[in-house]
């Protein structure tokens, strides 16, 4: 079996294999209604492709130019990657491998540092160089008990927003106050009109609250009602916040006590909070809140060991060299000696090896090389030079993104 693989760019083939796509994911909705040239605005031009086997379309992949902070708090070339998908009636042909070998030669070729993207399946990626790089945490808190500690802060002022507004307003909030957390990505324009096509599309309500003076808004939630249907017998009443851009103590404090404290709410449900977020310290009653479930968030790909690893910030003294293997990118496959004061490719013996999957999963922090050791993603010749690489690649704030794309 031949397959082609090729750039879409007509308007038939995008709406082809946006519907592919949500095929091959069974539970997504359907395509909303589009005009004429829509689906152009939710997708760059030039990064989505086609696997075609006899002529028929029979799976995709797309990307969207993007950048990703670093621990240090540098910002490097990043890709987006989404919507990869297989017609179940030719999964497990090697197609979906055609795909991403195909979109990580083009990102080599752009000269893009990392690449990131959200799992349908946790067995998938880490075949191609993915590793889980930062996770996510949905936390309950029960109202009625969330009383917060005399000693937190007020936070500033925060009002709803007017949903013709939020399109204008929100991504000038996202773009101004961008965290330095690893693991920040941008909301590019294409992001943002696929989500309010997706929010005036869905049923229900949904609303956003801003904190911050009209002009000078530092931080955003997006939150909804759930289980609307018995909503005035319903014992226990709940809001999904589905986003919860809060970048600043004041904005976090200021946007946290309007949730909590919103009328008939019993229950405001948090899906992606980083896994350091502090709010359970901040009640009196710390069982308020309840982590209801933990998730893998950013799938990292390093496209450039050697920039990538040049580009973040290392805690501490000592230095380790690491050996890094990439067989799907062999001119990413290196040696390098790591220290407190930075990074150069070295011939030294290495001190541990690395797959670069591995190293994905270690960039941001969010994972050990203890380990990545344990589980046999990496090997170390001395094991004191684990205790290195960890105090070296150690980081101050959780790595997180806090969005889905």
């Amino acid at each position: 079996m031949t397959t082609d693989i090729r750039v879409l760019d007509s308007e038939d083939d995008l709406i082809a294999a946006a519907n592919l796509f949500r095929t091959a994911m069974i539970g997504f909705p359907p395509l909303p209604n589009l005009t004429p040239g829509q689906i152009t605005t939710l997708l760059e031009p030039g990064r989505t492709v086609g696997a075609f086997v006899g002529g028929q379309l029979v799976g995709t992949a797309d990307a969207s130019t993007s950048t990703l902070t670093l621990p240090g708090g540098k910002i490097v070339s990043h890709a987006a990657v989404s919507h990869i998908g297989v017609l179940p009636s030719f999964t497990r042909q090697g197609i979906a491998t055609d795909l991403v070998r195909h979109q990580l030669r083009d990102m080599a070729a752009r000269g893009e540092v990392v690449a990131t993207l959200r799992a349908s399946e946790a067995t998938i990626y880490e075949r191609y160089g993915y590793g889980v790089a930062s996770s996510s945490q949905s936390v309950e808190v029960q109202t009625a008990r969330a009383s917060l500690r005399p000693g937190v802060g007020a936070g500033g002022p925060v009002r709803l927003l007017d949903a013709a507004d939020a399109w204008d307003v929100l991504p000038r909030i996202y773009a101004a106050n961008r965290p330095s957390r690893p693991g920040t990505i941008d909301r590019p324009p294409m992001w943002w009109q696929g989500l309010r096509l997706r929010t005036e599309s869905s049923p229900g309500p949904s609303y956003v609250a801003v904190h911050g003076d009209a002009g000078s808004e530092s931080g955003f939630a997006r939150y909804r009602p759930i289980d609307t249907e018995r909503w005035f017998i319903s014992e226990q009443r709940t809001i999904a916040v589905e986003d919860f851009f809060a970048p600043t103590t004041d904005a976090y404090l200021g946007l946290l006590r309007f949730l909590l404290g919103l009328d008939l709410i019993d229950r405001v449900l948090f899906w992606m909070l980083p896994l350091d977020d502090p709010l359970p310290t901040l009640l009196v009653d710390r069982r308020a809140a309840r982590v209801a479930a933990v998730h893998d968030e950013t799938w990292l790909r390093v496209i450039d060991t050697h920039e990538a690893l040049a580009a973040r910030r290392y805690e501490g003294d000592g230095a380790v060299a690491i050996a890094v293997n990439d067989p799907l990118l062999p001119d990413n496959s290196a040696s390098f000696a790591i220290a407190g004061h930075g990074v150069e490719p070295t011939d030294r013996h290495p001190q541990v090896h690395v797959g670069v999957a591995g190293l994905g999963a270690v960039l941001l922090g969010g994972a050990t090389w203890h380990g990545l050791a344990g589980a046999g993603l990496a090997r170390a010749n001395e094991p004191e030079a684990l205790v290195v690489a960890d105090r070296l690649f150690a980081v101050r704030e959780a790595p997180h993104a806090g969005f889905f794309f």
